[in-house]
């Protein structure tokens, strides 16, 4: 009689200490902050910003923390000027608990990246970039944060074709790894020690973040970057779901948990992008400090150049470019590519720190001539090239020696030999003499 009670009341009790077992977890996430530093010309984002936000979200969770998925660095004058360290300094006012690598932390070499990795007073993970003996870059592939009772497992990844967005230089003397297969290893490894695993990468959309939710069911959050826009709604694979948010700082994700603890899954995922915007007041120490270091790039980037009539951004933006780059170089035909425009032209007053946001990048101009059937296809897609003519024909050194970028020039073979100034000179150049653009 005495045990048939006993059975009754555990039989009562178990939806009770199941639902025990079930812990709320809040992730606040950003990627490809890009050191801007201070808000964009719409008066968005801003590292103080931020910061001020992230203190206010974590004072409303009972377990949370605070992650970023890469590229941190290479956008604005201070990172561009300082090879990125200052910004990795400002960021520790962030309220960072892990971080990862992007692409662009390897703009300024390997040694650059693991002094980064010093700089910061929080973890940064790199589970896929690692020397001849497998040893990670920054000397942690993954890290186990308990918060609120839940041990929760972060493993850190970079694009697989990282040395095809950089350089095989930049990366030497580590090699880069598949990055589904390095979070399946990492992650059959934690499941034993973690509650939750969440995979945090600077990583494709397509066939690394949705591959991973597909083919690594121990992972059950992917925290990404890379892609710059925000996913529309979270992506969702049997429960296991992504994030990503916009990139700048301009906006911070909170994605709230029930994690099952004895299932090792989630019970439900609600996903929210917070506007980082002129409501929030700036965090003071932040402010402080990208004030101190734009102090020290204001002399040469805050100079006055010209004036824009309107905001010019996209498509338009980038055939202004290339006509100035163009006419500024005496060529016939220039051309720029898509990923190395980094902002816009505001309206308004310009400033040489307008084109360095634009092309932080340290490229230089090179020249060559050509006949109109040996130009790139992406140039004779464009209509109106003479094959038996010869063009001159200006583009980025970078663009030249990445064969493998999205809008590809396919240069093989092609000779420039003519090295002109740093991108952003020439233009900055160009609209000195234009001084108004229309």
């Amino acid at each position: 009689m005495i045990r048939r009670s006993f059975l009754r009341l555990l039989l009562a009790l178990s939806p009770l200490l199941a639902q025990d077992n079930v812990r709320p977890l809040t992730i606040l996430h950003s990627n490809d902050l890009h050191a801007h530093l201070r808000p964009d010309d719409m008066d968005r984002g801003g590292f103080a910003r931020l910061a001020t936000e992230v203190r206010q979200q974590k004072a409303n969770c009972a377990a949370c923390l605070y992650l970023n998925a890469g590229d941190m660095v290479q956008g604005t004058p201070v990172s561009t000027y300082f090879h990125g360290s200052p910004v990795y300094e400002i960021a520790n006012g962030l309220g960072l608990d892990v971080s990862t690598l992007g692409n662009h932390e390897f703009d300024y070499g390997s040694t650059r990246v693991q002094e980064f990795a010093k700089i910061a007073h929080y973890p940064v993970l790199s589970a896929n970039v690692v020397d001849a003996k497998g040893a990670s870059i920054t000397g942690k592939p993954y890290v186990i944060k308990t918060v609120g009772g839940i041990r929760v497992a972060i493993i850190g990844v970079v694009l697989g074709d990282l040395v095809n967005l950089t350089s095989a230089d930049s990366v030497a003397p580590f090699h880069v790894l598949p990055v589904v297969e390095t979070v399946r290893k990492y992650a059959k490894e934690l499941r034993d020690q973690s509650d939750i695993i969440i995979a945090l990468g600077h990583i494709h959309d397509e066939q690394e973040v949705k591959a991973i939710l597909q083919q690594v069911p121990e992972v059950s959050v992917v925290v990404a970057g890379h892609t710059h826009v925000a996913y529309p709604q979270m992506m969702n694979v049997d429960g296991r779901v992504a994030v990503l948010v916009n990139n700048y700082g301009t906006q911070l994700g909170r994605l709230d948990l029930q994690v099952d603890l004895s299932a090792k899954k989630l019970r439900s995922a609600e996903w929210k992008k917070i506007p980082i915007d002129a409501s929030i007041a700036p965090d003071p120490h932040v402010a402080r400090e990208v004030a101190k270091w734009e102090a020290k790039v204001t002399k040469f980037v805050d100079v006055p150049i010209g004036e824009a009539s309107r905001r010019i951004e996209g498509k338009e933006l980038r055939a202004l470019l290339e006509h100035a780059i163009a006419e500024e170089t005496g060529s016939d035909l220039a051309f720029v590519n898509e990923g190395n425009i980094r902002d816009v032209f505001p309206k308004g007053q310009l400033l040489a720190r307008h084109v360095w946001n634009i092309f932080p990048f340290e490229n230089r101009i090179v020249i060559g001539k050509f006949k109109g059937s040996e130009l790139p296809k992406v140039i004779k897609d464009r209509g109106g090239i003479d094959p038996n003519r010869e063009y001159t024909f200006a583009t980025a050194d970078y663009t030249v020696t990445n064969q493998s970028l999205p809008d590809e020039l396919a240069t093989t073979g092609l000779v420039f030999p003519k090295i002109e100034r740093l991108e952003r000179d020439v233009v900055i150049d160009w609209i000195k003499k234009k001084r108004i653009l229309p």
